[in-house]
């Protein structure tokens, strides 16, 4: 039926409780900084990280007009400016360590969704292709693809931060689709959010499969597909699209 298949992760193979609202996460990461000789309050520290992100996306929307609101930023780069307003220099290796903290004390579970492994070892034995197109940060995503075990699966990892752009921006899709090679008539998008990842890929010209878990977007609207799981049972991705 399909050559390649283009996966969403969060909501969509990845289930995923994170908390950033949580007081504890700020004076975590007000500690380590402090550890690190940038002196900071709990309060302080997501007060400046909230502005510095509000900024970093004010200046990537400056440099790409074309992207409109679907943008995003590179996370290291706030991280790397608040240890510089207190006049600390730091490594990448610094700022990796730093974004692995941060998720680690956000994050309340993480786990695969039943099914996942089953539905990729499948899709691999049949010769398929596999591409991850995610809105995400790398500094979290990498670590967390390799915890689960599902980096040797993908043909090719796409993620939003290192492009600036997020779904459902055309520019994102095409821009996985130019750099791979890919035909689009040959492929399909499976996941959870109807307006970044159908939407998104209909308007990209690429066919999709719908499946809604528990932390899918609130549907306000049609579903653009004809393949719709909406009890999150991953198993059923290969009786409507793998054949």
């Amino acid at each position: 039926m399909f050559k390649i298949y283009i996966f969403d992760l969060y909501g969509t193979l990845i289930d995923i409780n994170t908390d950033e609202k949580q007081d504890a996460l700020w004076e975590k990461m007000a500690l380590y900084y402090n550890y690190k000789g940038a002196s900071y309050t709990g309060k302080s520290f997501r007060r400046e990280y909230t502005r510095l992100c509000k900024e970093e996306k004010r200046k990537v929307k400056e440099a790409h007009p074309e992207f409109k609101n679907n943008v995003d930023i590179k996370i290291e780069k706030v991280f790397t400016r608040l240890f510089e307003n207190m006049n600390i220099e730091v490594d990448e290796k610094e700022v990796a360590n730093v974004c692995t903290i941060f998720r680690c004390f956000s994050t309340k579970y993480i786990k695969l969704y039943d099914g996942v492994i089953d539905l990729l070892d499948t899709l691999k034995a049949k010769g398929k292709k596999i591409y991850l197109l995610s809105n995400a940060q790398r500094g979290f995503t990498m670590n967390e693809l390799n915890m689960t075990g599902l980096t040797p699966y993908f043909d090719g990892i796409y993620i939003s931060s290192d492009k600036e752009v997020c779904k459902p921006s055309p520019f994102f899709y095409n821009g996985l689709i130019e750099e791979y090679g890919l035909n689009k008539d040959e492929c399909v998008m499976v996941g959870n959010d109807y307006k970044a990842d159908i939407n998104g890929s209909k308007r990209c010209g690429i066919k999709s499969l719908y499946i809604h878990q528990s932390i899918s977007p609130e549907i306000k609207g049609k579903i653009n597909t004809p393949w719709v799981i909406m009890d999150g049972d991953v198993y059923k991705i290969k009786q409507l699209i793998v054949k």
